[in-house]
């Protein structure tokens, strides 16, 4: 009874090699299709670098330091977030900074595009939502690393394979509180766009989603920083920013190289999280008829 009956060594090593032969035969067969097909995602991603690192740096200070403001009408959060940034410039990680910075903004809006359909979807249909529960489930436990595996294998290592895993490591909690944004709508509410004879678009568009983005809002703050922990891991195959220093420090055991980059990505955290917030919290006031 010590050891746990389990399948016969060469029956599970058989397994295995039929899984990984049929898997290396699907990338030989589709790999360049599916390459293809995420040619514009690509295509984005290096725009938006060339964006980011073409951009002087006052400008963007301008407007780090504008979308603060405008999120949560404070000074300290806007001084905050600015110093932030510039005190990462200073100490020689800007480069570096505004491509992980064009890689979470990449990520999030396909994350974003992806998302609140799906939410929406299974806000409407119970069945959708028991099928698709599962499956964010499994996005949501298994270890990041994996994710890593499959996109290796189908695109090799670059933008296009970091990029994939980290979308779907971001993924699910804007679709989950999409999905239970819509659903907390006040049903007062939609029986009244019912007998002003709304169809489900005008509904949807006008009544639904308005009541749901702060709840909309908590979900893409947390994808945004879902992301910005993932680009550090996506750094392993390829991906630029502040993440491969951070790797390099722990391969050659460079401390100040390691603690630096860490604060970086901190202190960009932390610029994320909070104008996000402060967003999420201004419309939570117009929702209830506050003073913003």
């Amino acid at each position: 009874m010590n050891r746990f009956p389990q399948m016969n060594e060469e029956t599970l090593r058989n397994l295995k090699r039929v899984i990984d032969d049929a898997f290396r035969e699907f990338t030989r067969s589709y790999g360049s299709a599916i390459e293809g097909f995420f040619d514009p995602l690509r295509r984005m991603l290096i725009f938006s670098e060339r964006l980011m690192l073409g951009m002087p740096w006052p400008l963007v200070l301008l407007i780090v330091g504008g979308l603060a403001w405008l999120g949560s009408r404070s000074v300290r959060l806007t001084a905050a977030s600015v110093l932030t940034l510039a005190a990462i410039g200073y100490f020689g990680m800007w480069e570096d900074t505004m491509r992980t910075i064009a890689m979470i903004l990449v990520c999030t809006l396909i994350a974003i595009a992806v998302g609140i359909p799906l939410g929406i979807l299974m806000a409407r249909s119970g069945q959708a939502q028991a099928s698709m529960n599962p499956l964010l489930d499994v996005m949501q436990t298994m270890p990041s690393f994996v994710y890593l595996i499959p996109v290796v294998m189908l695109l090799g290592i670059g933008r296009v394979a970091g990029m994939i895993a980290v979308v779907v490591y971001a993924l699910p909690p804007v679709v989950r509180l999409t999905n239970l944004g819509v659903r907390e709508v006040d049903r007062e509410v939609i029986e009244a766009a019912d007998a002003f004879g709304s169809s489900a678009w005008q509904k949807l568009w006008n009544v639904q989603l308005p009541l749901a983005l702060p709840t909309i809002m908590a979900g893409v703050n947390q994808t945004i920083m879902m992301a910005l922990a993932m680009v550090v891991i996506a750094s392993m195959i390829g991906v630029q920013g502040l993440g491969q220093p951070v790797l390099r420090a722990i391969s050659n055991q460079y401390f100040t190289l390691g603690v630096f980059n860490g604060f970086a990505i901190v202190g960009i955290a932390f610029i994320f999280d909070r104008i996000s917030q402060a967003f999420g919290r201004r419309l939570q006031k117009h929702r209830e008829g506050g003073n913003v």
